[in-house]
């Protein structure tokens, strides 16, 4: 009897051992798909990151080219304001000249316009249109 009942008590031992190995196992598979799924999602993570990494560069060349494009902009930009203002003081030149002026008046009169009305046009007093037409 007593060889029966340590039979028996190993028999249950070793099937208590075998149920703790198996839950070992399960617990263990499922560790593994764990990490498994952990790795995929790092190198998800890490495929995303250097996606971002290269579209930044992208960015920053992006970023530089149209800061060169802007500063050769500005530089044109200056040359044109430069060539306007030399051409605005020729007009003013012009505007002012003495020939241009007297041009004016005549034209005007001729049109029918009044000295005082040529006078504010041109910017001169009404004597000095008046004086003008005299000499014509």
């Amino acid at each position: 009897m007593f060889f029966y009942l340590s039979f028996l008590t190993l028999t249950l031992i070793e099937i208590a051992l075998f149920i703790a190995l198996l839950r070992f196992f399960r617990r263990l598979q499922k560790s593994e798909r764990l990490l498994t799924e952990l790795q995929t999602n790092q190198e998800n993570i890490l495929d995303k990151l250097a996606l971002n990494a290269g579209l930044e560069q992208e960015l920053m060349q992006s970023f530089t080219q149209r800061q060169r494009e802007l500063t050769n902009l500005d530089v044109l930009l200056e040359e044109k304001a430069e060539n306007l203002r030399k051409l605005l003081e020729q007009a003013e030149g012009v505007l002012r000249s003495p020939q241009f002026l007297r041009e004016i008046i005549i034209t005007g009169i001729r049109q029918g316009q009044s000295p005082v009305q040529l006078a504010k046009s041109t910017g001169l007093s009404v004597d000095e249109v008046e004086l003008i037409l005299s000499q014509n």
